[in-house]
This record gives C-alpha cells, structure tokens and sequence, in this order.
C-alpha cells in the first residue's frame, strides 16, 4: 500500500513538472518575462513639465514602465530614433507598427527581430492593442542591457552606485514632455546566509517524522505539520499575488487574471498545501501521504521557482524585499521538511507489521 502511494506521487509530480514546462513557453512568449530578481533599482521621478491626470510608474522589479493617461488627450510616448511608438487617450491604447520600438520593446532583452517595413522615418501607421488609458512596456532606457555590472560597480560591488539618470520623450498634441527617473545597483544580500536557515528549517521540521507516530508525540507532529503546511500555503498563494500586483493588476479581477494567466501552479500548488495542512490537522488517513506531496510541490513550484531572491536585492513584489526572502524561507523550509517528515513516517509505517488476530479457542 504504502509503496503504491510512493509510486502515485512520484508520477504526480513527474507530471507537473512536465506541464510546468510546456506552459512555460507560451507564457514567456506573451511577454511575460519578468525577472525574479534584480539588482537594478529603476524609479521614476515624475513628468516635466507636469501633466495633470497623467501617471507613470515602474512595475516588475523594473522591468516595465507603466503609464496611465486621464488627462482627456491623446499622449504619445517617442521611441528610440524619436519617431511616435506609443499612443494612449481616450479612444484607447495604439502602437505604431512602423517603430523599431514597437518590436524591440516586447521582450526585456530587446531580441526581436525587426521587420521589413519597421521604419522610424515612414508615417506612423496605428495599430489599436487595447480600450483602456493604461499601456504596459520595456524601455531600453530605464534598463541595464549589459551582461556585466557598469565599471563603478565592478570596483566597489559592496556600495550602492547611480548608474544613471534616464528620460523618457513624450508628446501631448504638439507640446513636449519627458518621464525622468533614475537607474541604481544595489549591493544583493548574501544568498548562503538564506539557503543556509532555509536548510535548517528543512531539517527541523524533516525531524517531526522521527517521532513514533502512533504516540502522542507522532500525533502531535502531524498536527505541527498540518499548521506548517497551512502557513507555508498561505504564504505560497500571497506571494504570486504581491506579483501580480507589482505587474500591475488592477482589482480582484486583473489579479485572478494574472494568476491564472501566469502564476497558476504556485496557485494550486499553494492551495493544495493549504488543503493538506487541514487534512493532516484532522488527523484523517493517508495524512502523512498528502503531507508529503503537497510539502514536495510546496518546495518546488513555490518555493524554488522563485528562490533568485536570495541572491538579489531587487524582489517583484510590492513589499520590501527581505520580506520577499522570509516568505521563500519559510516556503522552502515547510515544504521541504514537510516532504521529508512524510516519506519517513510513511516509511515507518511500511516497515511496522501488521497486526493479525488471535486464534479463538473453541
């Protein structure tokens, strides 16, 4: 029995891992390339001159810049050769097809290939992409495109260097405006410090499966397991979320969107540990079988998938980033001494016999 369910969840997660792969390429194909973690701080510092009822932020740990527009005009935002690229009023969001920008911008690495007729010089020919008065895009001039960190930082990588004040060109009808902002490295933590407490945490809560568990100690244990789980999936549900909101979601809504659009298997995966956590506090059957799996699909698709910020400095949510890295912590640790918890009192379980009856006399 035991080695049956062992087998069951060994294809279980195979298959998510498998699906987990096909559906990243589409994703990452729709633009939604946004990094895990950076060292690169961008900030906007405002529109000169001001525009009332206009807005830009930066959104994905700097990867995009947001503009939102309700002044009531049309705005243009300029490309890179200063022809118009963008256009957003009150009839919608609309991209010209002949800006180099238009294709450059629609990944962060500004890879794509230009077409034929891709001409700053030509007309402008608009091509709507959306009703609203909010356009999403990567701006090579609020981003470091460069494999290697700039010369300053390389020489004194411990301090936090400007790297450069960027512009933005806009035009509201015939008047000329810029987004302005700045451009930072900053220090990243050090990434063995957390790994090193994720993996302690790991061992601390793998040890509860050393408790015998028909004792009042081993039940004990798998209700501290159950309340692990239940944290450790409220924290892996949260931090998609802080993500999406950090794109640029907007209500219940665009945030459901999202998550279903892009973050669906920290989703289920954070749900599933959440729902194992009060399986295994009611102490139901086959609990140290759900602890196992879900601590195992905890660990890597909440807890792995978004472990860059242990390294960076950077976080892409819209909380302080040694935040970010406690909520990995404690998903890493959960899910991964949950699992090892698990598959030891499943394996105490296997080895124990099975009681058989006594033999009536007659």
């Amino acid at each position: 029995m035991i080695r049956t369910l062992l087998a069951r969840a060994g294809l279980v997660a195979t298959a998510a891992c498998a699906v987990t792969l096909l559906t990243a390429a589409p994703a990452a194909a729709h633009g939604a390339d946004a990094p895990n973690g950076t060292d690169y701080r961008t900030r906007v510092t405002g529109v000169t001159p001001a525009r009332p009822g206009l807005e830009v932020r930066v959104i994905e740990a700097g990867a995009r810049l947001e503009l939102t527009n309700r002044t009531g005009r049309p705005i243009e935002v300029i490309g890179y050769s200063g022809e118009p690229y963008l256009r957003v009023g009150p009839d919608g969001v609309y991209e010209n097809s002949r800006s180099p920008a238009t294709y450059l911008n629609r990944t962060i690495a500004g890879d794509t290939t230009l077409p034929a007729d891709a001409d700053p010089a030509a007309p402008p020919s608009w091509r709507r992409i959306d009703d609203g008065t909010t356009v999403r895009w990567h701006d090579q001039r609020a981003l470091w495109q460069e494999s290697a960190p700039p010369a300053a930082v390389r020489a004194a990588p411990d301090r936090e260097h400007r790297v450069r004040d960027w512009t933005v060109p806009l035009r509201d009808g015939a008047d000329p405006a810029v987004i302005g902002g700045t451009l930072d490295w900053v220090p990243p933590p050090d990434a063995y410090t957390w790994w090193a407490v994720s993996i302690v945490g790991m061992l601390a809560v793998g040890a509860l499966g050393l408790l015998a568990a028909a004792a009042p100690a081993g039940a004990r244990a798998l209700a501290a397991l159950g309340g692990l789980l239940v944290v450790g999936g409220a924290v892996a549900v949260v931090y998609p979320v802080g993500r999406e909101l950090d794109a640029g979601a907007q209500g219940v809504g665009g945030v459901l969107v999202g998550l279903l659009g892009g973050q669906l298997w920290s989703l289920l995966t954070g749900l599933g540990a959440f729902a194992a956590g009060a399986y295994a506090l009611a102490r139901r059957p086959a609990a140290d079988f759900a602890v196992a799996l879900a601590g195992a699909c905890l660990a890597l698709f909440a807890g792995v998938t978004n472990a860059a910020v242990f390294a960076r400095s950077i976080a892409p949510v819209p909380w302080p980033a040694e935040i970010a890295r406690i909520m990995i912590a404690v998903t890493l640790l959960t899910g991964a001494g949950a699992t090892a918890a698990g598959v030891l009192r499943l394996h105490a379980a296997s080895r124990t016999p099975a009681q058989t009856p006594s033999p009536t006399r007659t």
